[in-house]
């Protein structure tokens, strides 16, 4: 019952503060490709470039919708396997994704991108101002590389063994604030930075592994399920069977 009283108040206070979460909307467009023609570049068009299996252009992606900008910030996929030439040599000359163009200029690097996207468009603040979440929200931002690499070098090992320390930080870091199921407690930069990696590292240890993440761990359990009730990250969600095909060319292979 207790648990039951948390979520429904939390939710109550999410549609209230945060209503761009759950009533945004968005079309995915076709990714571009070798013999897609260029783009009118630096027409004064904010363009964020995106890759649909990319975890790294997802954060940019749902912070775009998170802060409710579908209408002001253009969705551009390119087809990394297949990308088209003048992205490298007209847009980004890094030639990856994401990259956000704006004001005149290309921005790249994730991370970067979901802090200058929240601090420099209109819509609901993805960070809080209590110095004590702040302080904390950037230890776990800086902690996440090493997340994510300590899972993908497990996968050619024991990944259930070699993980298990991992997802336990993960468990206890989301017990470090009560007033709701999230890093900080309220969704924010920190469960953007981690959420598309434990979305696709979810799907690989259930379908190729065989084993449940979540087994243990009541806290990365409820995390999940808010998560994949907010509307701004649920439409940005990896195709799975697309994801896991190209999961074992990679690392399977």
């Amino acid at each position: 019952m207790e648990n039951h009283n948390f979520v429904t108040a939390y939710d109550f206070k999410l549609h209230t503060c945060f209503p761009l979460l759950r009533s945004v909307s968005d079309v995915r467009p076709p990714a571009l490709t070798s013999i897609s023609e260029p783009l009118p570049f630096f027409d004064g068009t904010t363009r964020l470039y995106i890759c649909y299996l990319c975890p790294y252009a997802q954060r940019a992606w749902i912070t775009r919708n998170c802060k409710g900008l579908q209408d002001k910030i253009v969705l551009v996929p390119i087809d990394l396997r297949n990308r088209p030439s003048w992205y490298k040599e007209k847009v980004y000359p890094l030639n990856k994704v994401p990259s956000l163009e704006h004001n005149g200029k290309v921005l790249g690097e994730s991370l970067d991108l979901i802090r200058y996207t929240d601090a420099n468009f209109e819509g609901p603040s993805l960070f809080p101002s209590d110095p004590a979440k702040r302080e904390f929200g950037e230890q776990m931002i800086s902690h996440v590389d090493t997340f994510t690499s300590g899972i993908y070098s497990s996968y050619k090992g024991d990944p259930v063994e070699q993980t298990s320390a991992a997802f336990d930080y993960l468990e206890n870091a989301l017990g470090k604030f009560d007033d709701g199921p999230f890093f900080l407690g309220q969704f924010s930069l920190v469960d953007i930075a981690y959420v598309s990696f434990l979305e696709r590292i979810q799907l690989v240890f259930s379908e190729i592994f065989k084993h449940d993440i979540t087994t243990g761990r009541p806290k990365l359990v409820t995390w999940i399920q808010e998560a994949n009730k907010i509307d701004g990250y649920k439409q940005t969600k990896v195709d799975k069977e697309e994801y896991l095909k190209a999961f074992k060319i990679k690392f399977l292979a």
